[in-house]
Order: C-alpha cells, then sequence, then structure tokens
C-alpha cells in the first residue's frame, strides 16, 4: 500500500537564504522512489534546512521543489503528502500510543472507527501490536520512536521525513532502532529522506548518502563507494576516521599503484586513479600494520597505547605526521616510546587529490 505510493523527490537549483546568509547556494539532487537516502553532514551544512524545505516548514529562496513529478515548492506542509518523524518523536503525553497513531487519520476525515482500526495497523507494523492502551511514559524511548514512525506511515505519504530521529536513543537501542525503521522501509517500499550527523548511523540505513558540506553536496553515492572511494580529505574524514598523508604516485598498474611516502615506496590500491604526481592518501585507523622495532617500511615512534579489549589504539609519529592506528594483534601491545615500522593493507585507503 505505501510502496504503490512511492515519490520521487527532485531539487532543482534550490537556493535558500536568511537575510545576508546563504544557507544553500545552488542544491540540485534526484531521489528515486522507493528508496532511502540519507542527507549527513556536520552541524551547519544544510541537511535540516533541506529537509525542512522539503516538509514545507521552509519556502526556497530560489528553485524548484517537486515531489512525485508534482511542483510543490510554495505548498504548505499539509498538502505535500509527506510526512515527518521528529528527533523530540513529538508525542502527546495524555493520549494513549493508540489514539497518537490515529490522531492525524481523525484530522484528515476518517471516523474515529476507521482510524483506530488503521492506527491498530500501524502499531503491528512497527511491532508494538497490543501496546497501543499505553502512554508515551509507560514506553521505553525506542518504542516511543517506534509509534512516532507508526503515526507518519498510517497517512501513507509518498515521502517519509526522518529527522535525526535516534539522537535521543542510547548506543546499543539506537542500533536496534535503526535496524527496524531500515527492514520497514525495505518491506514497504517507501521513499524516505533521512537526516544524521552520525556517520555509522548513515552507512547501516542508506541506499545512498548524501554528504553536504557549507550547503553544498560534497558527495553523493552508495554507503560502500563514499567510504571506500572518498573523493576528498572531507569525506575520507567525515565518513570514518582517516589519516590524511601527502604521497607522490610514481605508476599505476592492474589497479595497484605505487606511492612514495616520506622517501619510501609503498603499494596500495590504485582505485580509479590514472593521474601521476602530488596527491595525499587516506588510510583508516585499521588499515595499517604495525610491528615493532625498525624495518622496511616507514619508520615511527609510539606516542601511547591503548588496550580496549578487542583492539589497541596506537598514536604513532612518524615523518608524515602523527598517524591514528587500530591494531587487533593484542596479544602484543607496543609500549609508549618503541621503534615501529608501518605498512599498508589492500584495503582501507583511497587516493585523493592533494
Amino acid at each position: 500500500m505505501i510502496a504503490k505510493k512511492a515519490g520521487s523527490v527532485v531539487f532543482e537549483n534550490v537556493k535558500k537564504t536568511f537575510g545576508a546568509f546563504t544557507a544553500i547556494p545552488d542544491l540540485s539532487l534526484t531521489i528515486e522512489p522507493g528508496t532511502l537516502v540519507t542527507l549527513l553532514g556536520p552541524s551547519g551544512c544544510g541537511k535540516t534546512t533541506t529537509l525542512r524545505m522539503l516538509a514545507g516548514l521552509e519556502h526556497p529562496t530560489a528553485g524548484r521543489i517537486l515531489i512525485g513529478g508534482k511542483d510543490v515548492t510554495m505548498l504548505p506542509a499539509n498538502e505535500r503528502d509527506v510526512s515527518m518523524v521528529f528527533q523530540s518523536y513529538a508525542l502527546f503525553p495524555h493520549m494513549s500510543s493508540l489514539d497518537n497513531v490515529a490522531y492525524g487519520l481523525e484530522s484528515s476525515g476518517l471516523s474515529r472507527k476507521e482510524a483506530r482500526e488503521k492506527a491498530e495497523e500501524g502499531l503491528a507494523l512497527v511491532g508494538l501490536a497490543g501496546m497501543g492502551g499505553r502512554l508515551p511514559a509507560e514506553l521505553s524511548g525506542g518504542q516511543q520512536q517506534r509509534v512516532a514512525v507508526a503515526r507518519a506511515l498510517v497517512l501513507e505519504p509518498q515521502v517519509l521525513l526522518l529527522d535525526e530521529p535516534l539522537s535521543n536513543l542510547d548506543a546499543r537501542l539506537r542500533r536496534k532502532v535503526r535496524t527496524d525503521i531500515r527492514e520497514l522501509q525495505q518491506r514497504l517500499g517507501f521513499t524516505a529522506v533521512y537526516v544524521t550527523h552520525d556517520q555509522d548511523e548513515a552507512l547501516a540505513v542508506s541506499d545512498r548518502i548524501i554528504v553536504m558540506k557549507e550547503g553544498v553536496i560534497a558527495q553523493a553515492g552508495a554507503p560502500r563507494e563514499l567510504y571506500e572511494a572518498p573523493a576528498s580529505s572531507f569525506i575520507a574524514d567525515f565518513m570514518g576516521e582517516a589519516n590524511v598523508v601527502a604521497c607522490e604516485v610514481l605508476g599505476v598498474e592492474n589497479g595497484k599503484a605505487r606511492v612514495r611516502i616520506a622517501g619510501v615506496e609503498h603499494s596500495v590500491p590504485a582505485g580509479n586513479r590514472e593521474k601521476l604526481g602530488a596527491a595525499s592518501l587516506a588510510v583508516r585507523p585499521g588499515a595499517v600494520t604495525l610491528s615493532e622495532g625498525r624495518g622496511e617500511g616507514l619508520s615511527g615512534r609510539v606516542l601511547h597505547s591503548a588496550y580496549l579489549g578487542d583492539h589497541v589504539e596506537y598514536e604513532v609519529e612518524t615523518d608524515v605526521g602523527t598517524l591514528f592506528i587500530v591494531d587487533h594483534a593484542v596479544d602484543r601491545i607496543l609500549p609508549a616510546a618503541s621503534d615501529a615500522t608501518l605498512g599498508f593493507k589492500t584495503r582501507g585507503i583511497a587516493i585523493i587529490d592533494s
């Protein structure tokens, strides 16, 4: 039922200003029906402004917004066929879960009986069958969030909007609820636009991620593409931590690149890189090998080591700066001030422009 109404979203050269401040200079993007797309970025990057314009809570200064092929640029929020799940849940504390879910249906003209029947279906959809009589205060944070999702879904919107929906949950519950949301979206096939600043959350739930910086799209693509082939040092560091070091690309052959780092040559994945010369290497903390003593490779000195159960975190000083390294070899821990030799694995490394 929801999948049949899943709508596309199109931003055409959208600009948004607040007085003299330009929050969104020129935004064009397309979201395909039935996909979950995440707007990701640091605070102030424009992701929430973009979502609010899509919801009708803000209007563009210029450009067009289309939902399901219909121009909704200047339509009010209640005429856009979208539903929004807020960070705060926004449940009525004096109403039962069932009444919270039924409220929007009754407001749209359904009889109380029909609204409550659909509300019960909605609660069952999110795994809360039989819990309609409970007040929000009698539910856990995760259950309250699912009530908020059910309330949005029963309106059968073309697009479901989620604004930092898990930020009020603890880490373990956040993992559970994000899995629930993703499973529900894939099962029902609705279009969803999801806003978060949490990279792990974005990687876990998205068909596509749009990373924003200062109101523009820094990079867009599938989660794996953004993580394994970042287009810039900003993306590399934002999509999971990365060490960015200067290098020189000496040659590319058979998917491997020969690079020089601080006078030492290494073989690393080339990705789509063909250009030779000065570049940077984005290296994930887990993509560095660490061995004790001096050897063939990049020399370093351990500044700090911390045992964290299944891995050890190191800070190692090298000729290209201090590198953060995650090593799962917990049977031997290199102490501070010890010499070390660093190498690189075949994954978790990307060559980017300087």
